[in-house]
C-alpha cells in the first residue's frame, strides 16, 4: 500500500487481502494497482466491497487499474461483480485498462507503467511513482524500460531464491538489477522460504539492501 497525503494505493489484491487491510486498519482506498492476473495477486478483490459500503447507503466505487489482458481475466473470474442483474452486495469496481507504454494518472498522482516479463509469453507491469518504484514477478526486463527505473530512490523487486527459476528474478539476478539502476535504497521481495533465516541472509547482502517483510513501512524522503 501506498499513501500521499490525499492519496492510498493498493497493489494488487491477493487472497490474503482482507487481512492485510484489516491489519493496516484503513477505511478508505482510492484505488488498486495491478500487476497480472494470477491468482496470488487478484484473488482477493472480492473483499474490496468492505470499502464499497463502509459509509452505506454512500456506495464507493474502486478504480482497479490493469492492462488488457488482466482485465479481461478480472472480469472472467468475477463476472458476478460485471453481471446486468447483478445481486446487491457485489464489490463495486470499475476497471481502468492501462498501456503499459503510456503514464497514467490517479488523481493527480503519476503512474509510469514498466514492463516486464513473468516468462517469454507472459507479460507483468510494474509501477514508479516519483522516487519509488514496485517491480514484482519479473523474470526478465527489457532495456528501454529498466532505463525507466534510473533515478529512483527506492526500488522494491522481486527475489524468489538463491537459485535460478523459470518465472522469477533469482537473488543474483535481483541484486543486479539493483546494481544497474543503483537505487539509494531496494528491498527485496516475493521471496520463498529457499531465501532462509532472516538475520543470516540479511548479513550477506549489499549495503543498501533489505528484506522487506510484512508490516514494514518504508518512508520514501527518510
Amino acid at each position: 500500500m501506498l499513501e500521499w497525503d490525499d492519496i492510498r494505493l493498493v497493489i494488487d489484491a491477493g487472497p490474503d487481502f482482507r487481512y492485510q487491510m484489516l491489519r493496516t486498519g484503513v477505511r478508505h482506498i482510492d484505488a488498486i494497482l495491478l500487476t497480472h492476473e494470477h491468482k496470488d495477486h487478484i484473488g482477493g478483490l472480492d473483499d474490496v466491497r468492505a470499502f464499497n459500503f463502509v459509509d452505506y447507503p454512500t456506495i464507493h466505487r474502486i478504480d482497479v487499474f490493469g492492462t488488457r489482458q488482466t482485465l479481461k481475466c478480472v472480469r472472467k473470474d468475477f463476472d458476478y461483480a460485471f453481471s446486468v442483474d447483478k445481486y446487491r452486495g457485489v464489490p463495486e469496481i470499475e476497471l481502468c485498462e492501462i498501456d503499459p507504454a503510456v503514464p497514467f494518472c490517479v488523481k493527480d498522482k503519476e503512474v509510469i507503467p514498466v514492463s516486464g516479463h513473468h516468462s517469454p509469453r507472459f507479460e507483468v507491469t510494474g509501477f514508479r511513482f516519483g522516487e519509488l518504484a514496485y517491480l514484482t514477478d519479473f523474470k526478465t526486463i527489457a532495456p528501454a524500460e529498466e532505463r525507466k527505473l534510473y533515478g529512483v530512490e527506492v526500488l522494491v523487486v522481486n527475489a524468489l531464491r538463491p537459485q535460478p527459476h523459470d518465472s522469477h528474478f533469482s537473488l543474483d539476478e535481483a541484486l543486479a538489477l539493483i546494481r544497474r539502476v543503483a537505487p539509494r535504497r531496494a528491498y527485496l521481495t516475493h521471496m520463498s522460504h529457499e531465501m532462509g533465516l532472516y538475520a543470516e541472509r540479511s548479513a550477506l547482502l549489499p549495503e543498501g539492501v533489505y528484506l522487506a517483510y510484512d508490516g514494514l513501512e518504508i518512508n520514501v524522503n527518510d
